[in-house]
């Protein structure tokens, strides 16, 4: 099985519109830090909030090496262990979507996608049919995607 680690945003993304079930259909199971799963807790009194520890599919793993957080002082506390835990688990795949998160992932060649990255994927299994009203909804529910990304994003899904 393929060792997934994922960071907070695209997390909430897929919460936002309603489609977290895509990351277990696509990956089995996911892991995400600490750190993560606390940046997920301090919301919720958003709407589509959900607890993620009742998922058997998402597990929360503690990073070992608190330490290594002192080496990416420039990130968030969800980047940075979702950076280190990746590494320690020598994932397979880190769903990030910040871009220096993204830079420190390939300097540390770890492969990288994101959400838009993950509603492609999804599309191209046939688990969802069309990307075109997600990323609409995302933009709607305040995600911030700009407009080449959006424009290549349909592109890439034949839209």
């Amino acid at each position: 099985m393929r060792k997934i680690v994922s960071n907070t945003t695209p997390i909430l993304n897929l919460l936002k519109i309603g489609k977290l079930d895509i990351l277990r259909e696509l990956y089995g199971k996911i892991k995400i830090p600490l750190a993560v799963y606390q940046e997920i807790e301090t919301g919720k009194d958003r709407d589509y909030y959900t607890n993620l520890s009742n998922f058997n599919w998402i597990e929360i793993t503690p990073i070992q090496s608190a330490s290594a957080r002192l080496y990416l002082f420039d990130l968030g506390a969800g980047e940075a262990e979702t950076i280190i835990l990746a590494q320690e688990q020598s994932a397979d795949v880190l769903l990030i979507d910040e871009k220096l998160g993204r830079r420190y992932a390939a300097q540390l060649n770890i492969p990288v996608t994101g959400t838009i990255g993950i509603l492609l994927k999804a599309k191209e299994q046939g688990l969802i049919s069309v990307i075109a009203p997600l990323l609409q909804e995302l933009r709607h529910k305040s995600t911030w995607i700009n407009d080449n990304l959006f424009e290549k994003a349909l592109r890439l899904a034949g839209e």
